[in-house]
């Protein structure tokens, strides 16, 4: 099962399953989309789910989707940015976005973990920024280091049991997301760019070799991880502000 699967990560993570002989749920709330996703799928048994993951009752939905299917993997990739100052961005926009980003992800993981078996992995898709701040991104930033921390307890509590949970940090990735967010990709330097394939081609990987909590893609992206632990948090943050969503701020 893949949620955020009509187009970007979840879309290209979902091509490459089917192509090693998996059958793939997809998720995500436009049946038009989705329908042309799956249409172009290798392989057969792929099946669609529409579903709005901000809301309680459509979340809920997979629940018993999952109760009723048996799934060796859950990839929760569904997610929302929002770019501009915190509050100068309707709150309840910001409150939708932390019920698709942690509580939909949260429960979904414990519907997923309450009856997975031996096996089985869970992959949680994060974001680079959860690894630092991003003046511009507060909230957002906020619910992905979530995420990267919810997974890497969860790939301890669950490793004993056979059944592998990580989190994937992708950085800034050439697909609609900025745009839907309200910024854009030119903001990010060229250099820790990613395709959607990309990305989509290391969170496979992670998944078949099975060995890291936490991974995060792209070898720029990797080395700014640890460059950043050189800095103090003073100059993290002036440094990420300097090409976020507020950059044209006076100073």
């Amino acid at each position: 099962m893949i949620t955020g699967a009509s187009d970007g990560i979840g879309m290209e993570v979902a091509i490459m399953l089917a192509a090693k002989g998996n059958e793939i749920t997809l998720v995500a709330r436009s049946k038009e989309k989705l329908e042309k996703v799956a249409s172009t799928l290798p392989g057969s048994g792929h099946r669609i789910i529409i579903a709005d993951l901000s809301k309680r009752d459509e979340v809920d939905k997979l629940k018993e989707d999952m109760e009723a299917n048996r799934y060796d993997a859950l990839i929760n990739n569904a997610g929302v940015g929002m770019y501009g100052r915190f509050t100068e961005m309707p709150l309840h926009e910001q409150v939708k976005m932390m019920n698709l980003n942690i509580t939909a992800l949260t429960a979904l993981s414990y519907f997923y973990l309450s009856q997975a078996k031996r096996g089985d992995a869970l992959v949680n898709v994060a974001s680079n920024l959860g690894n630092t701040s991003y003046p511009g991104a507060a909230v957002y930033a906020a619910t992905k280091a979530y995420v990267i921390n919810f997974s890497e307890s969860l790939w301890w509590e669950n490793k004993k049991r056979g059944i592998y949970v990580v989190g994937v940090c992708p950085g800034a990735t050439y697909t609609n997301f900025h745009n839907v967010a309200g910024g854009d990709k030119e903001s990010f330097p060229k250099f820790v760019m990613q395709t959607s394939q990309q990305v989509a081609h290391e969170l496979v990987r992670a998944l078949e070799k099975r060995n890291k909590p936490k991974v995060v893609t792209g070898g720029m992206n990797r080395f700014m991880v640890s460059f950043q632990k050189l800095m103090s948090r003073k100059m993290v943050v002036n440094m990420m502000a300097s090409f976020g969503p507020l950059k044209e701020e006076k100073k």
